[in-house]
């Protein structure tokens, strides 16, 4: 029997745990009720549990044979706060939160592969289930970093994967190097001097001052970055006062920033204090940047990029694992992890449906086994048994 087919066996079990799981979305950082579940389950199959991990996380270990060493497969488990506009009998009965970006998916797929490893172990080492909590901007995978992850669960390499909506099932998309953007957040406050709406040349106007700041920060891409190096400035948000005949003594500005390493962000760091500081200093106003890191770059290990396409390519054939998946401008917090560990990233086709954060998205369950069967082929090439 396959793998692949292995795993399908228990196809409408993980389908009904994934339903399950939609119906109750969990934010960010507060997912009790599915870190419950998750170790609920695995407890069930007989992994070694550890609950409150960086908060809510879970982390489930499994031994087999007498190797030492270890690999990490990783799943995040939250949702988004967005109002569901799907109507199907599993839709989310939590008012105002989804899963909009697949991750009662990817948390399936991950249990999937820990009862067939569970049931098999057909594997030398040690295997470490990481039920990551709050992905979306919220810190998780630096939480359970600073809960000390690879110091109480050592590995050699790490996996992850993400649906992908217009990918068809059973199809994998993957490159080594940069897979998607590091991410940060910014907010640029502007500090004038009030008045009255009529009386402007009593201001200094940190509205008309923000607007010539966001305007200049345009050019710090085309500017500051080498051209070869993708990066992204967007100011998303600028706001003053709330009267229409009052000149407020401050604004803001607030946006993001995308970048694939570590030295572009911190050009565009600097790029954005010195800019935000000059336009207003020529106003007569003052500018102070707040620069939040949200997301280190996901950059893939070349060896374990190579590891994680010839297990897909063992699972559907070469011809359905592309290996050269360009880089998107989107963020994912397990780069936190890939900094500490060697590891891949992978796009898992999610057939035609929403694209992620949409309120019509929907995760495709025929996707689950080739998720779950590609987390144990990975760990089966990467533990493999010495030949008797």
């Amino acid at each position: 029997m396959s793998l692949l087919d292995a795993i399908r066996r228990h196809h409408p079990e993980l389908t009904a745990i994934r339903q399950d799981l939609h119906a109750h979305p969990e934010l960010g950082m507060a997912e009790h009720r599915t870190a419950a579940l998750v170790a609920e389950k695995l407890e069930s199959w007989g992994i070694e549990v550890h609950r409150g991990v960086g908060g809510t996380g879970v982390v489930g270990v499994l031994r087999a044979g007498r190797g030492n060493r270890a690999i990490g497969l990783r799943a995040d488990m939250d949702a988004l706060p967005l109002e569901e506009l799907n109507d199907v009998p599993y839709r989310s009965t939590a008012p105002g939160r989804m899963h909009a970006c697949g991750h009662d998916g990817h948390t399936t797929m991950l249990l999937g592969a820990a009862r067939h490893l569970a049931e098999t172990k057909n594997f030398d080492g040690i295997v470490h289930f990481i039920f990551q909590p709050g992905e979306e901007g919220c810190g998780g995978a630096l939480a359970m970093l600073e809960d000390g992850l690879f110091e109480r669960f050592p590995c050699d390499a790490i996996y992850g994967m993400h649906n992908r909506p217009g990918m068809p099932v059973g199809d994998y998309a993957i490159r080594p190097g940069p897979v998607a953007a590091g991410g940060a957040f910014f907010d640029i406050t502007v500090t004038g001097k009030g008045s009255h709406g009529a009386r402007p040349e009593a201001s200094i106007d940190p509205v008309l001052t923000a607007c010539h700041i966001a305007t200049a920060l345009q050019s710090i891409v085309s500017r500051t970055v080498n051209p070869r190096d993708p990066a992204v400035v967007s100011v998303t948000k600028v706001q003053g006062g709330e009267a229409y005949n009052v000149i407020p003594e401050t604004a803001t500005i607030a946006g993001t920033a995308r970048f694939f390493s570590r030295e572009v962000a911190g050009q565009i760091e600097a790029g954005l204090a010195r800019m935000a500081e000059g336009v207003a200093a020529g106003f007569g106003a003052t500018a102070r940047l707040d620069w939040r890191l949200i997301f280190a770059p996901t950059v893939n290990d070349p060896e374990q990029a190579e590891a994680y396409a010839r297990a897909a390519a063992a699972l559907v054939g070469e011809a359905k694992v592309a290996r050269d998946k360009p880089p998107g401008m989107g963020s994912e917090d397990f780069s936190f992890m890939m900094e500490k560990v060697p590891g891949a990233y992978i796009h898992v086709g999610n057939g035609d449906s929403a694209s992620v954060h949409n309120p019509r998205y929907q995760f495709n369950d025929a996707a689950i086994p080739y998720g779950a069967a590609l987390y144990a082929e990975v760990v089966e090439q990467g533990l493999r048994k010495a030949e008797a």
